[in-house]
């Protein structure tokens, strides 16, 4: 949920920020399940800024982003441009 608008994360960035480095594959196994739409599902992308969903799914995701104004260099998000970086704050926030 702390993925702003026109920004995106990696699995193991998501994976990393809730506590668990190495569940780069749960990250993605639970949106490819139950993208949710109250969750930004779409803002999540594999290493180097690649879509790894596949068929209509990644139609949708390419989509959804570039309407939130992240371009793509063929196939990739520019990561220096649109990634977003945790901050302590939203890793460990109040709750």
């Amino acid at each position: 949920m702390s993925i702003p608008v026109g920004k995106v994360s990696t699995y193991g960035s998501v994976a990393a920020a809730a506590g668990y480095p190495r569940y780069h594959r749960a990250v993605a196994k639970l949106l490819r399940i139950d993208p949710v739409d109250q969750l930004p599902w779409h803002r999540i992308l594999g290493a180097g800024g690649e879509i790894k969903l596949r068929g209509d799914a990644a139609h949708e995701q390419r989509s959804r982003l570039k309407l939130e104004g992240v371009e793509f260099e063929g196939k990739r998000v520019n990561m220096d441009e649109f990634e977003h970086l945790f901050k302590p704050w939203e890793v460990y926030g109040d709750y």
